[in-house]
C-alpha cells in the first residue's frame, strides 16, 4: 500500500511538474504581446486561476518585463477658480457621461516633455492626446479637438485639476460653448482624479525607457502605438477586458435593449 502511494505522489508530482512547464510557456508567449501584465491580467488573458498563475510565476521566477518606473505629474494651480467638483460622488453609468484630463512631463534626452489625455471615464478608453515641449493651454485645447473628432460627441462634464492649461479661457470657453460643465478636483487633491493618475502611472510604467529612441518622431509613434494597445489589448483590471471592447460590448447591449423596448 505504501508502495502505492508513493508512486500515485510521484506520478502526480511529475504531471504537475509537465503542466506547470506548459503555464510558464503560455506566460511567457502572453509576455510577447503584453510586457508589463502581472498574475493577475496573464490569468485573466489565459483564463486561468489566478493563485495558480502566480505560483507557476513565482516558481519559475518570472517577472514582467517591464520594471517600474515612479511616475512625474506637473499641475501648477491658479489662485481662484468657479468651479467646483461635479464628480465627487457621482455614480458613473454611461458612456460620455464624464471625460477626465490631465498633464504628466517625461524627459527625452535631456528634453522636457509634455502628455495631455483625455479619458472616457465609463469606457476607460484614452479618447484624445496631445504631446509637445510646452506645457500649455495650447496642448490641453489639441486633446480636447482630438476627443471630440473621434467619438462625435460631447461629454456632460469634462473634468481636470485646477492647473493653469485647463482653467484657460481657451479651453473653459470652447468647452462651455458645447454646453459642457465644467469640474475641478479641490486643490492638492490629485487621488479626485484617479483614473488620470492611474493611467499615468501605468503608462510610464510599462512604457518603458524614454530615450531607447534616437529621434521624437519615433518616441511620439510608439507612445501612439502604445495607447492603441492599451485601448483595444491590453485587459484593464476593472473591466476584465480593454476599454474598447468594452465599450462595443456596451453599444450592442444598449442597443438590442433598445430595440426590444420599442418591439414591445
Amino acid at each position: 500500500m505504501l508502495g502505492y502511494n508513493l508512486k500515485n505522489i510521484y506520478r502526480d508530482f511529475h504531471k504537475r511538474q509537465d503542466t506547470d512547464e506548459q503555464i510558464k510557456e503560455e506566460i511567457k508567449k502572453v509576455h510577447k504581446d503584453n510586457p508589463a501584465y502581472g498574475s493577475f491580467r496573464v490569468a485573466l488573458e489565459l483564463k486561468l486561476n489566478h493563485k495558480r498563475i502566480a505560483r507557476v510565476m513565482k516558481k519559475f521566477g518570472i517577472q514582467p518585463p517591464r520594471r517600474k518606473k515612479r511616475p512625474h505629474w506637473i499641475t501648477v494651480s491658479v489662485k481662484t477658480t468657479k468651479y467646483t467638483n461635479l464628480v465627487k460622488d457621482l455614480v458613473i453609468t454611461h458612456e460620455n457621461q464624464v471625460w477626465v484630463t490631465d498633464t504628466s512631463e517625461f524627459i527625452f534626452h535631456g528634453g522636457k516633455w509634455y502628455i495631455v489625455t483625455i479619458i472616457d471615464v465609463f469606457t476607460r478608453q484614452v479618447i484624445g492626446v496631445a504631446i509637445g515641449r510646452h506645457h500649455d493651454s495650447q496642448l490641453v485645447y489639441s486633446a480636447i479637438h482630438m476627443a471630440l473628432k473621434i467619438t462625435n460627441d460631447t461629454p456632460e462634464i469634462f473634468h481636470s485639476d485646477q492647473g493653469t492649461e485647463f482653467m484657460a479661457v481657451l479651453c473653459t470657453s470652447f468647452l462651455e460653448g458645447f454646453g459642457i460643465r465644467i469640474s475641478v478636483s479641490d486643490k492638492a487633491s490629485p487621488w479626485q482624479n484617479g483614473y488620470q493618475e492611474s493611467f499615468f502611472g501605468r503608462w510610464k510604467e510599462e512604457f518603458g525607457d524614454f530615450d531607447r529612441f534616437e529621434t521624437g518622431g519615433e518616441l511620439l509613434e510608439a507612445i501612439y502605438q502604445y495607447i492603441h494597445y492599451y485601448n483595444t489589448k491590453r485587459i484593464h483590471t476593472a473591466l476584465k477586458m480593454a476599454p474598447a471592447l468594452f465599450a462595443k460590448k456596451y453599444k450592442k447591449i444598449t442597443g438590442e435593449l433598445i430595440e426590444n423596448l420599442k418591439n414591445s
